[in-house]
Protein backbone atom coordinates (compact mmCIF):
# COMPACT_ATOMS: atom_id res chain seq x y z
CA UNK A 1 0.00 0.00 0.00
CA UNK A 2 1.25 3.17 -0.69
CA UNK A 3 2.33 5.92 1.94
CA UNK A 4 -1.14 7.75 0.72
CA UNK A 5 -4.19 5.90 0.68
CA UNK A 6 -7.07 6.97 -1.14
CA UNK A 7 -9.18 5.80 1.71
CA UNK A 8 -7.90 5.09 5.46
CA UNK A 9 -9.55 3.23 8.25
CA UNK A 10 -8.10 3.86 11.43
CA UNK A 11 -9.71 1.96 14.56
CA UNK A 12 -13.60 2.20 13.04
CA UNK A 13 -16.31 1.17 15.95
CA UNK A 14 -20.01 1.63 15.60
CA UNK A 15 -22.38 0.86 18.22
CA UNK A 16 -26.03 1.40 18.06
CA UNK A 17 -27.03 1.44 21.38
CA UNK A 18 -25.81 -2.08 23.60
CA UNK A 19 -24.89 -3.86 20.30
CA UNK A 20 -21.99 -3.36 18.91
CA UNK A 21 -22.26 -3.55 14.76
CA UNK A 22 -18.29 -2.78 13.77
CA UNK A 23 -15.04 -3.44 15.95
CA UNK A 24 -11.64 -1.79 15.28
CA UNK A 25 -11.73 -1.88 11.97
CA UNK A 26 -8.06 -0.72 10.09
CA UNK A 27 -7.09 -0.67 6.51
CA UNK A 28 -6.24 1.28 3.49
CA UNK A 29 -7.37 1.61 -0.25
CA UNK A 30 -5.46 2.44 -3.04
CA UNK A 31 -6.61 5.43 -5.30
CA UNK A 32 -8.13 3.02 -8.53
CA UNK A 33 -8.57 -0.29 -6.12
CA UNK A 34 -11.91 -2.41 -6.64
CA UNK A 35 -12.31 -3.64 -3.61
CA UNK A 36 -15.47 -6.05 -2.69
CA UNK A 37 -16.89 -6.78 0.88
CA UNK A 38 -18.65 -10.33 2.42
CA UNK A 39 -19.45 -11.50 4.79
CA UNK A 40 -22.44 -13.49 6.83
CA UNK A 41 -25.26 -11.18 7.43
CA UNK A 42 -25.76 -8.65 9.93
CA UNK A 43 -21.66 -8.35 9.78
CA UNK A 44 -21.75 -4.88 9.38
CA UNK A 45 -21.16 -4.34 5.60
CA UNK A 46 -23.62 -1.90 4.69
CA UNK A 47 -23.22 -0.28 7.92
CA UNK A 48 -19.72 -0.09 7.00
CA UNK A 49 -20.18 1.61 3.42
CA UNK A 50 -22.95 4.05 5.25
CA UNK A 51 -20.19 5.18 6.98
CA UNK A 52 -17.80 5.84 4.95
CA UNK A 53 -20.83 7.64 2.76
CA UNK A 54 -21.10 9.99 5.52
CA UNK A 55 -24.74 8.82 6.37
CA UNK A 56 -23.48 7.34 9.70
CA UNK A 57 -21.63 8.30 12.41
CA UNK A 58 -18.50 6.04 13.56
CA UNK A 59 -18.64 5.60 17.58
CA UNK A 60 -15.14 5.94 17.63
CA UNK A 61 -12.02 5.29 15.20
CA UNK A 62 -11.73 7.43 11.38
CA UNK A 63 -12.36 7.53 8.20
CA UNK A 64 -10.32 9.54 5.70
CA UNK A 65 -10.75 10.11 2.20
CA UNK A 66 -7.57 12.15 0.63
CA UNK A 67 -6.22 12.77 4.18
CA UNK A 68 -9.48 14.71 5.16
CA UNK A 69 -12.04 13.08 7.75
CA UNK A 70 -15.38 11.87 6.48
CA UNK A 71 -18.27 13.45 8.71
CA UNK A 72 -21.00 13.84 6.82
CA UNK A 73 -22.23 13.50 3.18
CA UNK A 74 -19.98 14.42 0.12
CA UNK A 75 -19.96 14.80 -4.00
CA UNK A 76 -16.30 13.44 -3.31
CA UNK A 77 -18.40 10.00 -2.68
CA UNK A 78 -21.11 8.47 -4.67
CA UNK A 79 -23.77 6.02 -3.67
CA UNK A 80 -25.33 2.94 -5.52
CA UNK A 81 -28.57 1.32 -3.53
CA UNK A 82 -29.58 -1.75 -3.50
CA UNK A 83 -32.99 -0.26 -5.36
CA UNK A 84 -32.70 2.09 -8.07
CA UNK A 85 -34.92 5.17 -6.30
CA UNK A 86 -35.41 6.52 -8.95
CA UNK A 87 -37.94 9.43 -9.51
CA UNK A 88 -40.99 7.84 -11.71
CA UNK A 89 -42.12 11.43 -13.05
CA UNK A 90 -38.65 12.41 -14.09
CA UNK A 91 -37.17 10.85 -17.61
CA UNK A 92 -33.63 8.78 -17.67
CA UNK A 93 -31.54 11.92 -18.15
CA UNK A 94 -33.36 14.22 -15.37
CA UNK A 95 -32.94 10.97 -12.98
CA UNK A 96 -28.97 10.74 -13.86
CA UNK A 97 -28.86 14.96 -13.42
CA UNK A 98 -29.76 14.79 -10.15
CA UNK A 99 -26.79 14.63 -8.44
CA UNK A 100 -25.25 17.80 -10.18
CA UNK A 101 -28.36 19.65 -9.43
CA UNK A 102 -28.37 19.34 -5.89
CA UNK A 103 -24.66 20.22 -6.18
CA UNK A 104 -25.01 22.99 -8.46
CA UNK A 105 -23.84 22.24 -11.67
CA UNK A 106 -27.13 21.91 -13.96
CA UNK A 107 -25.11 23.50 -16.95
CA UNK A 108 -25.29 22.63 -20.66
CA UNK A 109 -21.75 21.12 -20.18
CA UNK A 110 -22.48 18.97 -17.25
CA UNK A 111 -25.87 17.87 -19.60
CA UNK A 112 -23.25 16.88 -22.13
CA UNK A 113 -20.72 15.11 -19.59
CA UNK A 114 -24.07 13.10 -18.20
CA UNK A 115 -25.32 12.25 -22.02
CA UNK A 116 -21.67 10.73 -22.06
CA UNK A 117 -22.17 8.44 -19.07
CA UNK A 118 -25.61 7.13 -20.36
CA UNK A 119 -23.69 6.51 -23.28
CA UNK A 120 -20.83 4.68 -21.29
CA UNK A 121 -23.55 2.09 -19.44
CA UNK A 122 -25.48 1.50 -22.28
CA UNK A 123 -28.54 3.79 -22.84
CA UNK A 124 -28.08 6.35 -25.36
CA UNK A 125 -31.18 6.50 -26.74
CA UNK A 126 -32.96 6.48 -23.34
CA UNK A 127 -32.72 9.97 -22.41
CA UNK A 128 -36.13 10.59 -23.35
CA UNK A 129 -37.40 7.42 -21.40
CA UNK A 130 -38.98 7.14 -17.88
CA UNK A 131 -38.02 4.35 -15.27
CA UNK A 132 -41.42 2.64 -15.46
CA UNK A 133 -40.15 2.35 -19.45
CA UNK A 134 -36.51 0.05 -18.22
CA UNK A 135 -36.38 -3.15 -17.18
CA UNK A 136 -34.69 -3.60 -14.02
CA UNK A 137 -31.27 -4.08 -14.92
CA UNK A 138 -31.42 -0.62 -16.98
CA UNK A 139 -32.92 1.35 -14.18
CA UNK A 140 -29.69 0.02 -12.10
CA UNK A 141 -27.40 1.35 -14.75
CA UNK A 142 -29.35 4.64 -14.69
CA UNK A 143 -28.47 4.65 -10.77
CA UNK A 144 -24.38 3.76 -11.37
CA UNK A 145 -24.68 6.83 -14.16
CA UNK A 146 -26.07 9.26 -11.58
CA UNK A 147 -23.54 7.86 -8.80
CA UNK A 148 -20.73 9.04 -11.59
CA UNK A 149 -22.63 12.33 -12.45
CA UNK A 150 -20.87 13.79 -9.58
CA UNK A 151 -17.58 12.42 -10.47
CA UNK A 152 -16.78 11.15 -6.72
CA UNK A 153 -13.21 10.10 -5.95
CA UNK A 154 -15.17 7.11 -4.87
CA UNK A 155 -17.87 4.82 -5.45
CA UNK A 156 -19.93 2.84 -2.98
CA UNK A 157 -22.50 0.12 -3.99
CA UNK A 158 -24.43 -1.37 -1.56
CA UNK A 159 -25.53 -5.18 -3.49
CA UNK A 160 -26.77 -3.14 -6.26
CA UNK A 161 -27.20 -6.24 -8.77
CA UNK A 162 -29.31 -8.22 -5.83
CA UNK A 163 -32.69 -7.73 -7.43
CA UNK A 164 -31.75 -8.96 -10.92
CA UNK A 165 -32.14 -12.25 -12.55
CA UNK A 166 -28.71 -14.63 -12.42
CA UNK A 167 -28.62 -13.52 -16.50
CA UNK A 168 -28.96 -10.00 -16.34
CA UNK A 169 -26.42 -9.95 -13.22
CA UNK A 170 -24.04 -11.56 -14.75
CA UNK A 171 -23.98 -9.09 -17.52
CA UNK A 172 -24.35 -6.17 -15.37
CA UNK A 173 -21.30 -7.51 -13.46
CA UNK A 174 -19.29 -7.52 -17.34
CA UNK A 175 -20.79 -3.82 -18.11
CA UNK A 176 -19.42 -2.67 -14.36
CA UNK A 177 -16.26 -4.40 -15.14
CA UNK A 178 -16.22 -2.28 -18.55
CA UNK A 179 -17.15 1.02 -16.91
CA UNK A 180 -14.56 0.53 -14.42
CA UNK A 181 -11.74 -0.17 -16.69
CA UNK A 182 -12.22 3.47 -18.42
CA UNK A 183 -12.27 5.35 -15.47
CA UNK A 184 -10.41 3.49 -12.62
CA UNK A 185 -12.15 5.11 -9.96
CA UNK A 186 -11.83 3.44 -6.48
CA UNK A 187 -14.78 1.38 -5.84
CA UNK A 188 -16.19 -0.12 -2.63
CA UNK A 189 -18.69 -2.98 -3.69
CA UNK A 190 -20.86 -5.20 -0.72
CA UNK A 191 -22.48 -8.25 -2.03
CA UNK A 192 -23.53 -11.87 -0.52
CA UNK A 193 -22.46 -13.44 -4.09
CA UNK A 194 -18.64 -14.44 -3.51
CA UNK A 195 -17.86 -14.91 -6.87
CA UNK A 196 -19.34 -12.00 -7.74
CA UNK A 197 -16.55 -10.33 -5.55
CA UNK A 198 -13.78 -12.54 -7.21
CA UNK A 199 -15.13 -11.84 -10.68
CA UNK A 200 -14.81 -7.56 -10.17
CA UNK A 201 -12.43 -7.41 -7.33
CA UNK A 202 -8.52 -6.81 -7.17
CA UNK A 203 -8.79 -7.41 -3.34
CA UNK A 204 -11.55 -8.93 -0.99
CA UNK A 205 -12.50 -7.78 2.27
CA UNK A 206 -14.29 -10.75 4.37
CA UNK A 207 -16.25 -9.86 7.48
CA UNK A 208 -16.72 -11.74 10.25
CA UNK A 209 -19.91 -12.08 12.35
CA UNK A 210 -21.11 -9.17 14.71
CA UNK A 211 -19.26 -7.44 15.95
CA UNK A 212 -18.28 -6.77 12.57
CA UNK A 213 -14.34 -7.34 11.89
CA UNK A 214 -12.01 -7.35 9.30
CA UNK A 215 -11.13 -11.07 9.41
CA UNK A 216 -9.24 -11.68 6.36
CA UNK A 217 -8.08 -9.47 3.00
CA UNK A 218 -7.74 -11.76 0.05
CA UNK A 219 -5.56 -10.73 -2.65
CA UNK A 220 -7.18 -11.97 -6.20
CA UNK A 221 -4.43 -12.33 -8.45
CA UNK A 222 -6.46 -12.73 -11.80
CA UNK A 223 -5.73 -11.39 -14.84
CA UNK A 224 -7.38 -8.13 -16.57
CA UNK A 225 -9.93 -7.30 -18.36
CA UNK A 226 -11.86 -10.74 -16.79
CA UNK A 227 -14.50 -12.67 -18.90
CA UNK A 228 -16.79 -14.26 -17.61
CA UNK A 229 -15.23 -17.49 -18.78
CA UNK A 230 -12.95 -16.81 -16.25
CA UNK A 231 -15.12 -18.27 -13.50
CA UNK A 232 -14.44 -21.44 -15.20
CA UNK A 233 -10.94 -21.72 -14.47
CA UNK A 234 -9.63 -24.03 -11.24
CA UNK A 235 -7.65 -20.30 -9.78
CA UNK A 236 -11.10 -18.50 -9.89
CA UNK A 237 -12.69 -21.93 -7.91
CA UNK A 238 -10.22 -21.99 -5.81
CA UNK A 239 -10.30 -18.44 -4.58
CA UNK A 240 -14.26 -18.28 -4.15
CA UNK A 241 -13.66 -21.74 -2.45
CA UNK A 242 -11.28 -20.41 -0.25
CA UNK A 243 -13.36 -17.69 0.63
CA UNK A 244 -16.23 -19.75 1.42
CA UNK A 245 -14.29 -22.20 3.82
CA UNK A 246 -13.48 -18.92 5.68
CA UNK A 247 -17.13 -17.75 6.01
CA UNK A 248 -19.21 -20.90 6.12
CA UNK A 249 -19.81 -21.78 10.18
CA UNK A 250 -20.66 -18.06 10.72
CA UNK A 251 -22.66 -17.76 7.45
CA UNK A 252 -24.82 -21.04 8.83
CA UNK A 253 -25.34 -19.68 12.13
CA UNK A 254 -26.51 -16.55 10.82
CA UNK A 255 -28.85 -18.14 8.97
CA UNK A 256 -29.87 -20.65 11.90
CA UNK A 257 -30.20 -17.60 14.29
CA UNK A 258 -32.88 -15.73 11.39
CA UNK A 259 -34.57 -19.08 11.52
CA UNK A 260 -35.33 -19.38 15.35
Amino acid sequence: MTNSPKLAVRGLTKRFNDLEALSHIDTEIAAGEFISIVGPSGCGKTTFLRIVAGLEQASSGEIRLDGRPITKPGSDRGFVFQQDNLLPWRTILANAMIGPEIGGFGDKARVQATRQLLKLVGLEGFENYYPKQLSGGMRQRVNLARALAVDPEILLMDEPFSALDAQTREIMQTELMRIWEEGRKTVLFVTHQIDEAVYLSDRVFVFARRPGRLQEVIEINLPRPRSLAIKRTPEFVALVERIWNLIEYEVRQSVLEEMS
